[in-house]
């Protein structure tokens, strides 16, 4: 078609040329192929010149239009354009998506080039390090020496944490990826809450070790004595008996990290009743006088017969807990008072002593695992270092809360706050003649 058509007009200027050499004389004829030609080359030229002059900026300028053979290589050309047109209008569509989305991500993304020169980067990235305009060292917006030996390295396996200005407090993980031609993906991740929960695991290891590590030292001990020393009968027994304290410590220890386990890895209890709280600390302080051996005075003062709808076996351990430390931590010729009351809708058993107290700087600690105001002293009362975090976490489970109140030298008071939501009110006992009113109210109603 494009042959057909861009010889078609000088088929048509020959055959009248021919024509005109017939009728007239060649001298015509030449004048005639002359004036066709330059017509010609003058529409080419012009035809070229729009193109070329559309070529120099394409997306801004309309295709110039076109006869003959120009026709249909202008549509040719115009097909490719639009379709250009359309894939970039799709691309740029999409790339703003994702633009958008990685604009999203908590994580700074920072892209450098060959040369360590930022070439892009998310908002996030923008806010954390400052960054403000690409085509800059990157060291001019990081400039800890942790990161800038770390990226002059070249090995990125072991990346560094380091605080940022721009958020105190907070620790953040500088990890560079290899992305081909000598370009790094910078990726600025928080690992704060990592980095606590990393120091809260070395702890707890640390912490368990060094409670296990007594017991068990004094268990080999006993028991190597036993096995080289020919001993008397009272000697025996008293290793024996030694031995079994110990691993009852031990016992408990396990007990409770169980317990703990348990309560850290469930959600809300599911195990729900209603539980009456008078007879439950009646039952608990006979357990505590035992273990006082009447060494404290021990009471109870409840105003009315409260019930809540909890898990009974979490309650009783919670109470029994917080009665325990009482007994342990007040010294002989001490009281200790279990009180209920409603305050703002919501339920507060209180288990309060005249012990040893608290001071101020220790109470934010207390339901930490193994936190021990007074570690020789806590080993001497038998405790395992976990009993408030127990209850902490029993009274997260229900929704409440654990107050603690103390004062050095004055004494402690433990709280379990209960939501309204949990109370089970015991019904209201009807008024005098209130019967006898609402009848009287009925038959006059009837009569009227």
């Amino acid at each position: 078609m494009i042959w057909l058509r861009a010889l078609a007009p000088a088929a048509v200027t020959l055959a009248i040329a021919a024509a005109l050499g017939g009728l007239f004389s060649i001298g015509v004829a030449a004048w005639w192929l002359a004036a066709a030609t330059t017509v010609h080359a003058a529409a080419f030229a012009i035809r070229l010149a729009r193109l070329h002059h559309w070529a120099a900026l394409p997306r801004k300028r309309d295709l110039p239009m076109g006869t003959g053979a120009w026709d249909l290589v202008l549509d040719r050309i115009g097909r490719f354009v639009k379709h250009e047109r359309e894939t970039r209008e799709e691309l740029t569509a999409e790339l703003a998506q994702l633009h958008a989305a990685v604009d999203q991500l908590p994580d700074g993304l920072t892209l450098i080039d060959r040369i360590d020169h930022v070439e892009w980067c998310n908002n996030a990235a923008a806010e954390l390090h400052g960054i403000f305009a690409h085509g800059r060292p990157v060291h001019h917006f990081i400039r800890q020496p942790e990161f800038v030996d770390y990226l002059d390295s070249g090995i990125y396996g072991r990346p560094p944490v380091i605080a940022l200005p721009a958020r105190p407090g907070r620790l953040f993980e500088l990890r560079l990826h290899s992305v081909g031609e000598g370009a790094k993906l910078l990726i600025t991740r928080d690992v704060t809450d990592q980095a606590k929960i990393d120091a809260m695991r070395r702890d707890f290891v640390a912490n368990v070790s060094h409670e296990i590590r007594t017991p068990v030292t004094v268990i080999g001990g006993f028991a190597e004595t036993l096995l080289g020393l020919e001993l008397d009968e009272a000697s025996r027994r008293e290793y024996l008996g030694l031995i079994l304290k110990q691993s009852q410590t031990m016992q408990r220890l396990v007990d409770d990290l169980l317990t703990l386990s348990s309560l850290e890895n469930s959600g809300a209890t599911d195990t729900e009743q209603s539980v009456d709280i008078r007879p439950l600390v009646e039952a608990l302080v006979g357990e505590a006088r035992a273990l006082s051996q009447d060494r404290h005075t021990i009471e109870i003062r409840f105003q009315s017969r409260p019930s809540v709808l909890a898990s009974a076996a979490e309650i009783e351990s919670a109470i029994r807990n917080l009665l325990t430390n009482a007994v342990r931590y007040t010294p002989a010729g001490g009281r200790i008072t279990v009180d209920w009351r409603q305050r703002d809708g919501d339920g507060e058993l209180t288990v309060r002593d005249t012990g040893i107290g608290i001071a101020a700087e220790h109470l934010p600690r207390l339901t930490e695992r193994f936190y021990r105001v007074d570690r020789g002293r806590s080993r001497e009362t038998g405790g395992t270092g976990l009993g408030l975090a127990i209850v902490k976490h029993i009274m997260n489970r229900h929704g409440g809360r654990l107050l603690i109140d103390s004062e050095l030298g004055a004494g402690s008071s433990f709280t379990l706050r209960f939501p309204a939501r949990r109370l089970i009110l015991p019904p209201q006992p009807q008024a005098p003649g209130s019967e006898e009113t609402s009848t009287q109210s009925a038959g006059a109603q009837r009569s009227a």
